[in-house]
């Protein structure tokens, strides 16, 4: 176990070399000299020395085989990496595999440690990340939050020269949180800016990044391949638009406009005042009314035109109206009422599971590329990405939620086609629900109350070349009260049943302030909670937690502070890395309006029999399958992502109310928002 955490020092100040004493204990690694980077070579013994005797442990590295590394090295380690720009992601895919074939974890630890100082550090810690969580013989080995090594993908840049000072000159036991202002990327003249604290908050962009760990697109077809990804990719990104869209509402702004015209100017703006560390560089931003242009980008090898976009989702809208994809072979591949959304899931992101890439194209991915690089679409400038073409920070600027739309909208058409569900298909016969209540301790029934929260976050991991110990900034973001579900159910069939409870949660009245058509509503509808319910003959009272989601993660797995919250056991270590993935659990609900935002809370009891998935899934990290499945194993629901919302309604229902059958229930509830801000407890 001792080489399996030593594993983890590596992700430590990602551009000190590997030499250099890592983690709390001042391990060293004892590299052999021809694994030194070049420029270090000819002073192997001498940085040996100087770095060796403060050490309080040595880790021995064995000399092995190194496999050849190729074009990974031709991304320099000064660069930004982008798993959307096809050269960055072949090679990920690669370096990959190159750590997934290390016979052992010895062997993994010299390959890694070889390639540290060699390899990018965006693109190594992604790789290895995603190796350790594949890994059979390293899934017990807990990863680093994200932001603990890189937080330049997610702070305010100003910050660093003050926690460059605070880490210099202030003893450690006496370091006060350097807090980062609410509103710096933009003021209130600016609308889009009233959404700031949602697109930028971190626990967000996190789940956004750690969801695109756990299911890369490149790779080694075992690790990509999971059970259900492309339906995933629909609904995880489906949830985010319609979690953005009420949040606009609650700002009393329009939904987010598809962008589908590729000619038409971006009339948003984004200024991200985000630093990389890595690259030296500021993150570029986008100003007003700027249009895509035809990529000519010889350092990425991107040649692509603008009117690529329009030809792929002309062919993807083509094979969902002829309700079947063509292969590379020519052969035909019919999109079926279960598993057609799973194809064109990993057809318009597009991953490796693709039926046809040279046909139907990079659609989702290359529309961030094309974003990302409106500023110097030809490197004219000599400029890298911007926000849109990185996981880690692309839900921070405006534009990534109209790009998703139209993603989402090609996704609608194909619901569209689909069967509508029948009264017996929403039906659990017997089975009524008769009330449902939320409650707050101290509050009114049915009256969800949010505000502002300060947490810290330490992000000395990621400070290169400064004196060691904590240092934390402080953020603020939306919180709310936790509150608890109550519903009543009665049973009246003979004896006892099984059920799968739905709770989803949407505004009950449009932009305009008129009620909902239902067939735009459901689009609206965002998943809070789902878990199975056993009904006794008779009433049934059911308590549930929003603590105990099956969306979100707690803030502590959100942004694991690995010295703290470690699990002990093997198989809950490998859960605690998946579980990396989740909504994060501050933002499990809409921010609401000061006079309260009415909404509509949506439950239902489905049965048991139609949803199961035959496995066991007891000690598996699974209070966050919604959005993120349960680690090797199946979707934990064989009905369709989003069901019941996700298919356009029975004849004859043109409100939520005409679409409910006995065993659903709808409860009128408001989000109230108080603009009081509640502070951490003082550290020392």
């Amino acid at each position: 176990m001792a080489s399996k955490k030593n594993i983890l020092l590596l992700f430590d100040r990602p551009r000190e070399p590997v030499f250099i004493a890592k983690g709390s204990k001042k391990a060293v690694f004892s590299v052999p000299n021809e694994y030194l980077a070049d420029k270090y070579k000819p002073l192997g013994v001498a940085l040996t020395n100087r770095f060796g005797e403060d050490a309080d442990e040595r880790i021995d590295v064995k000399k092995i085989s190194i496999p050849p590394f190729g074009e990974i090295l031709e991304l320099s380690r000064d660069e930004n990496f982008s798993l959307f720009i096809p050269k960055h992601r072949r090679i990920a895919g690669r370096l990959i595999d190159i750590f997934l074939g290390m016979r052992n974890v010895d062997d993994l630890v010299s390959v890694a440690v070889y390639a540290r100082d060699r390899v990018n550090p965006y693109l190594f810690n992604y790789a290895l990340s995603v190796a350790i969580l594949h890994r059979p013989d390293t899934q017990d080995v807990d990863l680093p939050s994200f932001i603990e090594s890189f937080p330049d993908k997610y702070v305010d840049a100003k910050v660093f020269a003050q926690a460059r000072e605070q880490a210099t000159v202030v003893p450690e036991g006496s370091r006060a949180p350097i807090e980062i202002p609410k509103d710096y990327t933009a003021s209130d003249l600016e609308e889009e800016h009233r959404l700031a604290y949602f697109r930028e908050d971190l626990g967000i962009n996190l789940h956004h990044w750690h969801w695109h760990l756990v299911y890369p697109f490149e790779a080694a077809r075992e690790v990509v391949a999971k059970n259900r990804r492309g339906e995933l990719f629909y609904y995880m990104h489906q949830q985010i638009i319609a979690r953005y869209n009420f949040e606009r509402l609650c700002n009393k702004l329009k939904r987010a406009t598809r962008f589908n015209d590729f000619k038409q100017a971006i009339q948003e703006a984004y200024f991200p005042k985000l630093d990389s560390l890595v690259a030296s560089r500021s993150w570029p931003a986008r100003v007003g009314n700027q249009r895509l242009k035809d990529l000519n980008r010889e350092v990425d090898q991107i040649k692509q035109d603008v009117d690529d976009l329009k030809r792929w989702s002309d062919r993807i809208y083509a094979a969902i109206h002829q309700g079947s994809a063509t292969d590379e072979r020519g052969r035909k591949i019919e999109l079926t009422e279960n598993e057609g959304i799973d194809i064109l899931g990993n057809m318009i992101e597009s991953s490796i599971l693709s039926p046809n890439r040279t046909f139907y194209g990079d659609m989702h991915n290359m529309g961030h590329v094309f974003i990302s690089y409106v500023h110097d679409p030809d490197h004219r400038h000599l400029e890298s990405f911007g926000v849109m073409g990185d996981s880690a920070t692309a839900m921070r600027d405006p534009i990534f939620y109209r790009w998703h739309s139209y993603i989402d909208d090609i996704f609608q058409e194909y619901k569209a086609t689909l069967p509508r569900y029948t009264e017996n298909q929403l039906n659990f016969p017997g089975v009524t629900v008769s009330k449902v209540e939320v409650q707050v301790q101290g509050g009114s029934a049915n009256t969800l109350n949010t505000f502002w929260q300060q947490s810290d976050v330490d992000m000395s991991r990621g400070m290169d070349f400064q004196p060691r110990g904590s240092v934390f900034v402080r953020f603020t973001h939306l919180q709310h009260q936790p509150f608890t579900y109550k519903i009543t159910v009665k049973n009246s069939s003979n004896g006892n049943r099984k059920g799968t409870c739905r709770i989803f949660i949407a505004p009950k009245l449009d932009e305009r302030g008129n009620p909902w058509l239902y067939r735009d509503q459901k689009n609206m509808f965002v998943e809070l909670d789902k878990f199975t319910v056993n009904l006794k003959q008779g009433q049934n009272n059911i308590t549930r937690a929003s603590s105990q989601s099956s969306v979100t993660i707690p803030f502590e797995r959100t942004f694991r502070n690995l010295d703290l919250n470690r699990p002990q056991g093997g198989e809950e270590l490998a859960q605690f890395n998946f579980c990396g993935c989740g909504w994060t659990q501050h933002m499990l609900i809409p921010k609401g309006t000061p006079e309260g935002m009415p909404c509509q809370l949506f439950v239902m009891i489905s049965n048991y029999e139609d949803d199961k998935v035959n496995q066991s899934t007891e000690g598996v990290c699974n209070d966050a399958g919604s959005y993120c499945g349960i680690k090797d194993k199946l979707y934990p629901d064989r009905r369709s992502m989003g069901y019941p919302f996700d298919r356009m309604p029975r004849n004859g229902v043109d409100t939520l109310q005409q679409f409910l059958t006995s065993n659903m229930r709808v409860q009128d509830v408001t989000i109230k928002f108080t603009n009081r801000t509640v502070r951490p407890k003082s550290r020392n």
